[in-house]
């Protein structure tokens, strides 16, 4: 005897709930990609790079790595209470998270960090804006040290879509209303305006609001997201 058969409401929610669980699932490898390739380039720093500047004000690469493990290591319950109990001082509960995942010296920090790389742990749930962190921060390591760090065109494709949709760290949803981001070597067009044209890494991180790769785009409108950005 057959067992009782789902009405088709309940057959398509399920087939939705499996489809988003396959997704979450490709998005979380993409995470862990784009951290093994960060935690090669962590291996072959030398002592004098991990005090380097990067392109986050004031932050060392020793600091963004130790932010970056803290963001693949905080759930949603202790990234609240971190920022409840900083008063939600956005730069105090940055500073307090990074002092926990710091270490003693460069290499406890890499440890650090590459305990995350397989994690699927994300503050608010945001798999996307972990991602967005991980492809820009990235880039503020590597850019100044003069290391070529490459994301995949998945993971650029996803960060450019959410940045441009919504402010999470950064305004950036904000910052590119009433203009056109496309991009030149990736199939990525959002918004209606002036245009603004670049490869996809260059519009994320203007995105992101790293003036200095301003210049790297074109479009009538590049000159409005400088402005924007002074």
């Amino acid at each position: 005897m057959s067992g009782p058969t789902l009405g088709w409401g309940l057959q398509l929610k399920y087939a939705a709930l499996e489809r988003s669980a396959v997704r979450a699932n490709h998005d979380w490898e993409l995470v862990g990609i784009e951290r093994a390739k960060l935690a090669e380039i962590l291996g072959n720093l030398s002592t004098q790079q991990w005090q380097e500047s990067t392109l986050c004000d004031q932050w060392q690469v020793r600091d963004v790595v130790a932010h970056l493990a803290a963001a693949g290591a905080t759930g949603t319950g202790a990234w609240l209470v971190n920022m409840l109990s900083s008063g939600f001082n956005t730069d105090r509960h940055n500073d307090r998270l990074l002092g926990r995942y710091l270490g003693s010296d460069p290499e406890a920090t890499r440890e650090n960090f590459e305990q995350t790389v397989h994690k699927t742990v994300a503050p608010l749930n945001s798999v996307h804006g972990l991602l967005t962190e991980i492809i820009v921060h990235g880039q503020d390591i590597a850019v100044p040290l003069g290391i070529k760090l490459e994301p995949s065109r998945q993971s650029l494709r996803l960060v450019a879509s959410f940045m441009a949709t919504k402010n999470f760290a950064v305004n950036s949803h904000t910052l590119v209303k009433d203009l056109r981001f496309s991009a030149t070597d990736y199939p990525f067009a959002h918004g209606e305006g002036p245009a603004v044209t670049g490869k996809l890494l260059d519009l994320v991180m203007v995105m992101a609001g790293r003036k200095n790769f301003v210049a790297k785009l074109d479009g009538e409108g590049a000159a409005q997201i400088g402005r924007r950005l002074s």
